[in-house]
């Protein structure tokens, strides 16, 4: 048979199944882990030689679990997913320092196809072709010869039970070592490539297929406004802006060199400089801001199954709606009026399934004459969301240059990346005045304010990293440390005492506050609101609580 495929031009090169297994391991350990050993000959500086023998007990776990799975009909499918997923992982762990846990696979599984196709790169299709494609069409190609089943058995533990021995001493041969730098360091194994990433893959399908049909706690429904009715005093409308990737190292409200917050600066605002996020991405953020639940008690499941300060205000009787221009609302909006902006966003700064921001000023021109009714508009950002920072601003808005034209970082400069990074900024604060100016001239009417938070900040390049979505335990300041803005308007102001605001300003605050302030500010009286966490109701003039 192997002279007829030689003779018919066929020919295709045999290997063993444990000989495959073995070199399917040093593949993935050796070739798709980067990130894995850069961190640990940085962490393990010093001690070339307790690397060295991580690298020996690694490789025998890695092969015993190959040649373990070596089985015919079944190693070659599962190889090239092996191979692919790792591919894959690297990439990202390689070029953005991400770590690829529950919260970062949740946030991609929840990203609409335009943010998705900035990550998708042709480096990026370059770099898979290279180390998922070829490698596995070489396993494709290859003729793999199996045993029958007694000499499969005998053969592979052959090669099992020494590799895993062999791993048992070149851990326990450092294990001190081991454990104090693992205790150090969470990042490291965390970008073990790839069967990190997967087994916390399968951990957060496991954890999907809890959330179908999940029952929803009803919260605050004793809540009711406590102003005078309506008649007696003007209609009350509160803009919160909820912010995406702007990260308050670089608003220049906050002390940053260059000039991001020119429009802000000349209006009368509240800027806290020293507030922190709930996590590093939207899909942990987003659902935590708008929850009843601090940092420290919140979850997913927790998030999904409670209502939230939408629903609260409209057990009060206050008109609630959420307009999206993001990649939606992560189920907070399910019970109240819910608006995507992309679908009939106007083509002059809508495209490719995304919109600049201007979108919500042109819904918020066209609905705020009608307002008659006490009223909480939400309005999310797309902001600064990366790779495409370019994107996310319009021509007259490259204030900082050269700026990065690109979603493929490796063909900007750091310098360029950051420009482009500050135009977006610099287009937020834009986006922020505009509003605060259209709330403005309904003050005769309206009783306004607006409150804006971003949901998580952003990396650009410290320690390596990029992006956003690192482990909340790790992440970097520039992850966790965000603005927030607040503008209240001429009749709200006066509520208030200046010098009490002007004494929050200079406490530490976090999303925990969100929740309760924005009840304090709309006069919503509720069992669930903390007044500990309301920022501005016990600075009003009169108040008590």
């Amino acid at each position: 048979m192997r002279e007829t495929t030689r003779r018919a031009g066929l020919w295709r090169p045999e290997l063993g199944s444990v000989t495959v297994g073995i070199l399917t391991a040093l593949y993935l350990l050796v070739l798709t882990n980067w990130s894995f050993w850069s961190k640990g000959w940085r962490y393990l500086e010093g001690r070339p030689t307790t690397l060295a023998f991580i690298a020996i007990g690694l490789a025998c776990l890695y092969i015993a679990l190959c040649v373990a799975v070596s089985l015919k009909y079944v190693m070659k499918p599962l190889f090239i997913v092996l191979i692919m997923a790792s591919a894959a992982g690297a990439w990202f762990m390689d070029r953005f320092g991400v770590i690829i846990d529950i919260e970062m696979i949740r946030n991609a599984a929840e990203t609409n196809s335009a943010e998705a196709g900035h990550l998708v790169t042709p480096g990026f299709v370059l770099h898979m072709l290279a180390y998922g494609m070829l490698p596995s069409l070489l396993l494709v190609f290859v003729k793999v010869r199996h045993r029958n089943f007694l000499g499969k058995l005998r053969g592979n533990l052959a090669v099992i039970v020494p590799a895993l021995v062999l791993a048992l001493v070149a851990g326990l041969s450092h294990a001190r070592v081991y454990a104090a730098t693992v205790r150090a360091h969470h990042d490291w194994f965390e970008t073990l490539n790839p069967f990190v990433p997967l087994v916390t893959a399968i951990q957060f399908a496991a954890s999907q297929s809890g959330d179908v049909n999940v029952a929803v706690a009803p919260l605050g429904k004793d809540a009711h406004v406590t102003d005078a009715p309506l008649g007696a005093r003007k209609p009350r409308l509160m803009i919160v802006v909820a912010g995406e990737t702007a990260r308050a190292d670089d608003f220049s409200l906050g002390g940053y060199a260059r000039e991001t917050n020119p429009e802000l600066a000349k209006k009368d605002i509240l800027y806290f400089p020293d507030t922190t996020s709930c996590g590093t991405a939207t899909a942990v953020s987003l659902p935590c801001m708008f929850s009843v639940y601090t940092r420290a008690e919140y979850s997913h499941r927790k998030g999904l199954s409670t209502e939230n300060l939408l629903d609260v205000l409209s057990h009060a009787g206050v008109d609630v709606e959420w307009w999206d221009n993001n990649t939606g609302d992560k189920e907070i909006a399910r019970r109240v009026t819910s608006r995507s902006l992309i679908k009939d966003g106007n083509p002059a700064y809508c495209a490719h399934g995304e919109c600049r921001d201007q979108v919500l000023l042109d819904a918020l021109d066209a609905r705020i004459g009608s307002i008659d009714r006490d009223t909480v508009l939400v309005l999310h950002q797309i902001g600064s969301h990366g790779p495409a920072y370019y994107e996310r601003y319009p021509e007259e808005f490259r204030r900082f240059v050269p700026d990065c034209r690109s979603a493929e970082f490796s063909d900007c400069t750091k310098e360029e990346i950051v420009n482009a990074y500050d135009n977006t900024i610099a287009y937020t604060d834009h986006i922020l005045a505009s509003v605060i100016d259209r709330l403005e001239k309904q003050e005769n009417r309206l009783d306004v304010s607006m409150l804006y938070m971003s949901d998580h900040g952003e990396s650009l390049g410290e320690l390596g990293l990029y992006l956003h979505g690192a482990p909340y335990m790790i992440a970097p300041s520039q992850q966790t440390h965000v603005p927030f803005v607040l503008w209240l308007g001429r009749s709200e102001k006066a509520a208030y005492s200046a010098a009490c605001l002007a004494g929050k300003v200079g406490e530490p605050q976090s999303h925990d506050n969100l929740f309760h302030t924005v009840l304090g500010m709309m006069r919503v009286e509720t069992g669930v609101r903390d007044p500990a966490l309301d920022i501005v109701s016990g600075c009003r003039l009169g108040a008590t609580s």
